[in-house]
């Protein structure tokens, strides 16, 4: 059985994930390089927390005891020593991961299921120089990944399937949402999904169709309000295949088709505007500013995940 999890990583997405299984009653083991380091995701945890309590999520008493679940430990073996599952949660850098992985093999129990939250790598090129592809999975956390449902998971054709049942059984233990691709494929379902849909708004944007502001209202307004509960099949579905058919047939021919990042991003990345990692991005911001629309988004995200946690409560 599962109780001891050990996570390598504490940045956004390594502390936030720490955050889930902590608040779900498990020992987490959180790791990285630097005292540093975790001092800022052991700040960043507790701040997560009281929004959450401060919306009526949590109380303040399972607050403490998630904070209490947590263990921050700069030394690797420390921290992966009881571990029974480890999730890699570091840089998308290859050679990082390799490194890693030869070290795990060294310092982990014999039977402690791997894990990486990679959005990048197929599972094959992760395992390319590591022998335990038996016990490996990964296990996608969307950002933030405390708050967000959905996690996808990638097995590779060596992976048991007592490991498969046990990482999918663990995800839904700490209330999320596991979806499991019967094969591997670059950037898997919902990064894929994203992609072909960014790539159109760009476009627009960049033809002069409509403003950043209106295109992003036109989603958040539009689809993304019926994506919240129903699928892109299923609203096929609804809305009648024939009918569809008609959508497909008059405006595929003429969405945008390019097989790289849009020129607005790459010329924008190339000035140093990365968005709210520099202040400005296709919008500007101040820290004030980035601090109030992450504060409102996670906010917001609460309130949209009890509803839906309400909606799944009625059907069952």
């Amino acid at each position: 059985m599962i109780k001891n999890i050990a996570i390598i990583g504490s940045g956004v997405m390594g502390s936030s994930i720490a955050q889930s299984f902590a608040v779900s009653g498990y020992r987490v083991t959180l790791n990285d390089v630097s005292e540093e380091l975790l001092q800022k995701a052991k700040k960043r945890i507790q701040e997560n927390l009281s929004l959450i309590v401060e919306e009526s999520g949590l109380d303040e008493q399972q607050k403490q005891v998630a904070l209490t679940n947590i263990y921050y430990k700069a030394d690797l073996e420390e921290a992966v020593r009881e571990a029974d599952f480890i999730i890699e949660a570091i840089p998308e850098v290859i050679e990082w991961k390799w490194e890693l992985y030869q070290n795990l093999e060294k310092l982990m129990k014999a039977d402690a299921i791997v894990a990486s939250n990679t959005s990048t790598f197929p599972i094959s090129r992760l395992m390319e120089k590591a022998s335990f592809a038996d016990r490996m999975m990964i296990v996608h956390f969307f950002n933030p990944g405390h708050l967000v449902p959905l996690v996808e998971l990638v097995k590779h054709d060596q992976t048991k399937a007592a490991v498969v049942e046990e990482t999918t059984d663990l995800i839904r233990r700490i209330g999320k949402t596991p979806i499991l691709l019967k094969k591997e494929i670059s950037g898997f379902i919902a990064n894929r999904l994203q992609t072909a849909l960014m790539r159109e708004a760009f476009y627009l944007l960049n033809e002069g169709v409509a403003s950043a502001q209106d295109i992003d209202t036109a989603i958040t307004a539009g689809p993304g309000f019926r994506w919240a509960f129903t699928g892109p099949i299923e609203i096929a579905d609804f809305g009648g295949l024939d009918t569809w058919q008609r959508v497909f047939d008059n405006v595929a021919p003429d969405l945008d088709q390019s097989v790289e990042a849009p020129a607005i991003i790459r010329q924008l990345a190339e000035e140093g505007k990365l968005g709210i990692k520099s202040g400005e991005g296709i919008y500007e911001y101040d820290d004030q500013i980035i601090s109030q629309k992450l504060d409102e988004r996670d906010r917001n995200f609460i309130k949209l995940g009890k509803i839906k946690a309400g909606v799944k409560e009625t059907k069952s």
